[in-house]
């Protein structure tokens, strides 16, 4: 540009120069329209964006608040009561479950008593069954031992007896 000034300095073509470069830069110089257009553009996204993110920043603190107040101590109070709720049934299975216990072993403990007192009248039994055998076993060795003895006598007499005859 310096050197078109410097030779269309004192010169008539100069106003057409300068015309000539204004049209130039109206039709085929865009960068000072773009820049605008763009300038345009992100103040206009900037500031939409910005309130549409107050506005969500907006629900979002009244949702927090709502939820802060009010939902929240509703679900505490819910699981605080359900929980004091489920706490006294498990006590309750748990008594139940101790009541059983104790029934249990008590029933257990009364057959063990029986089993054992059968046990022993079982065993008693058997004593005494066991010295009936010894009595009887000692009854019939002792007929037996007669049942000998007579028939040694008799058979000692039929001795004697015979002897007789035969001396003949």
């Amino acid at each position: 540009e310096r050197k078109r000034e410097a030779l269309t300095a004192g010169s008539p073509i100069q106003p057409i120069i300068k015309d000539v470069g204004e049209i130039y830069s109206r039709l085929l110089d865009h960068r000072p329209v773009i820049q605008g257009e763009i300038r345009y553009f992100v103040k206009e996204f900037e500031e939409k964006r910005g309130l549409r993110e107050l506005r969500v920043l907006e629900n979002l603190k009244n949702t927090i608040f709502e939820t802060n107040e009010h939902v929240l101590p509703k679900c505490e109070q819910a699981m605080h009561d359900n929980l004091n709720e489920a706490f006294k049934r498990l006590q309750a299975a748990r008594d139940m479950i101790h009541r059983l216990q104790e029934r249990e072993h008590k029933e257990r403990k009364l057959q063990t008593d029986k089993l054992t007192a059968c046990e022993e009248k079982r065993i008693a039994h058997w004593e005494e069954f066991m010295k009936e055998q010894q009595n009887k076993r000692a009854e019939v060795d002792e007929e037996h031992r007669k049942a000998m003895e007579r028939l040694k006598e008799q058979y000692s007499e039929m001795e004697k007896e015979l002897a007789k005859h035969v001396s003949f």
